[in-house]
């Protein structure tokens, strides 16, 4: 059975990086779609980016854009997401999960089964 570990948030300044993974275990990642979703207090959660993990095509929130990238690693089995020049917009917790592949990958969450518990990421001075 497939299982997903988030880990790598922490607190940052508006302006710096961090780089969140995704494990997966139980099962590589081939014919899923992978996506990282967030949640900030008292929103609801909203897809950020996905990848379709066979093929490496990538799909992005607007405001993402040209910010974050994410991407995999060559067993499959762990996923990333890189983030730059993060925003205190960006403050939420990040969720990794596995679902539906659809070309391109669709940002929400009713097409994603499989989750992680989620790392949070607070930027702020």
């Amino acid at each position: 059975q497939l299982r997903l570990v988030e880990s790598g948030g922490g607190l940052v300044q508006p302006g710096g990086s961090l780089k969140l993974s995704c494990a997966a275990s139980g099962s590589t990642l081939d014919y899923y779609a992978v996506g990282w979703f967030r949640q900030a207090p008292g929103k609801e959660r909203e897809g950020v980016s996905c990848i379709l993990i066979n093929d490496e095509l990538t799909n992005y929130k607007d405001s993402v854009k040209g910010r974050f990238t994410i991407f995999r690693d060559n067993a499959k089995k762990t996923v990333w997401l890189q983030m730059d020049n993060l925003k205190p917009e960006d403050t939420a917790v990040y969720y990794c999960s596995a679902g539906i592949r659809y070309d391109p990958c669709i940002l929400h969450s009713f097409y994603y089964s499989t989750w992680g518990q989620g790392t949070p990421v607070t930027v702020s001075s």
